[in-house]
């Protein structure tokens, strides 16, 4: 999510700067689909009565979208991790990631969150709202904040993997610098093909490897769903889609010591991604067709101890983990430079991550008047509020003084 630390020009890894702003602007539309389907979690939903054929399509774009993205940008975040640590050490390490993470987490937790409840009241008022003042102080005395992180709770949980990583290095040495020194050195000629060098003795993954995590993830997650079903959250924590955060951040560190996102096989990933959306669509549609039904209820798949919830708990992981490999072998070899557009996304993205709840709420309410269908609806929010995001982002967002300093 974050730009890249010490990720100079020299050495720069455009095609995971690509893959950060792509899978933001996936988040922008996902958020965009929950406002229109009601199926999910968001601040604004316009309620509406959906034939099956929409609420299909809306659950096959948000089921895709929720089931990798999350997870890849745990998967590229934790692939800077084990070299700054090294760089930096632990306690510079963790100064530093308080503010890149923490600070901004606190500004949207503080400001940007209780602004957007204080307007989406407005917008749905019958009697009169509170007074502003009143309203903030509510919200901070009845301890509201704390789960008023917004989309920022992805910077939490990075901040709290970051700190369980940096624990993990300091009891247990470092004895893998060695290896991690020959692979920052070999950073910089990571190029379509991958590099000579450091890391290129070490073994890549392999396919029994592969769906071993797909399968830990999958059991993983049909736990967590036990007490804590698809829909709920602690904190603003959605634990119920943890389990591959936590894997993919794992995956992440051990990728940067063996250099795996520069080493996998095109055909590899090429293979996994086409096994996910053609394997993983016919799963998804038989699941919701079969196990479901048109009329059926979907919280069977939300969690608890039903066949339906553990097939869903490993369509998600199948999915995640073949569109992550795809992708990143994808954007490796043909979406591995900084041309100007790829430069501005890059630049912005964390900044879009960060504001995007505002623009997408302002431009969906905007649209409340027009009676269009709901995927009509939706795709006209996505389409405005996508280059909004990022055009707010550069001309605005980024230059106020202090904001600018931590996105």
């Amino acid at each position: 999510m974050i730009m890249p630390e010490g990720a100079a020009e020299k050495g720069r890894l455009y095609f995971i700067d690509n893959i950060r702003s792509f899978v933001i602007v996936q988040v922008v539309i996902l958020h965009a689909a929950v406002t229109y389907s009601g199926l999910g979690m968001w601040y604004y939903r316009e309620a509406a009565a959906l034939e099956p054929l929409t609420t299909l399509s809306f659950g096959i774009i948000q089921s895709f979208i929720q089931a990798y993205s999350l997870g890849l940008l745990f998967l590229v975040a934790g692939y800077f991790v084990p070299a700054s640590f090294r760089r930096k050490g632990a306690g510079r390490f963790l100064r530093d990631r308080a503010v890149r993470l923490g600070v901004p987490a606190l500004i949207y937790m503080l400001i940007i969150n209780p602004a957007i409840l204080y307007y989406v009241m407005s917008l749905s008022a019958v009697a009169p709202l509170p007074a502003p003042g009143g309203f903030y102080l509510g919200y901070l005395l009845g301890l509201q904040f704390l789960g008023g992180s917004g989309p920022m709770w992805f910077a939490i949980a990075l901040l709290i993997f970051s700190a369980a990583y940096a624990a993990a290095r300091l009891l247990r040495g470092d004895p893998e610098k060695r290896d991690e020194e020959k692979a920052e050195g070999a950073e910089g000629v990571e190029g379509a093909g991958g590099a000579e060098g450091a890391g290129e003795e070490a073994t890549l993954p392999r396919h029994r490897e592969v769906i071993a995590l797909i399968l830990v993830i999958a059991a993983a997650a049909f736990a967590i769903r036990l007490v804590q079903p698809i829909g709920t959250a602690v904190l603003n924590m959605q634990l119920s889609f943890f389990a591959s955060y936590v894997a993919l951040f794992v995956v992440g560190v051990a990728a940067r010591r063996r250099r795996w996102l520069a080493r996998i096989p095109y055909p590899f990933g090429i293979v996994w991604l086409k096994a996910a959306l053609v394997g993983g669509t016919a799963f998804w549609l038989a699941l919701f067709l079969v196990g479901i039904g048109p009329e059926g209820e979907i919280s069977m798949i939300n969690g608890g101890l039903r066949w339906q919830s553990a097939a869903y708990a490993l369509w998600e992981a199948f999915f995640c983990v073949g569109a992550c490999l795809g992708i990143v072998v994808i954007f490796r070899e043909r979406f591995n430079s900084g041309g100007r557009l790829a430069r501005f996304m890059a630049d912005n993205s964390f900044a879009v991550y960060f504001f995007h709840p505002v623009i997408l709420i302002l431009v969906t309410a905007a649209l409340r008047g027009f009676a269009w269908h709901p995927l009509a609806k939706f795709a006209v929010a996505a389409a405005v509020a996508v280059p909004l995001c990022f055009v707010a982002s550069e001309l605005v967002l980024r230059r106020i003084p202090v904001v600018g300093r931590v996105l």
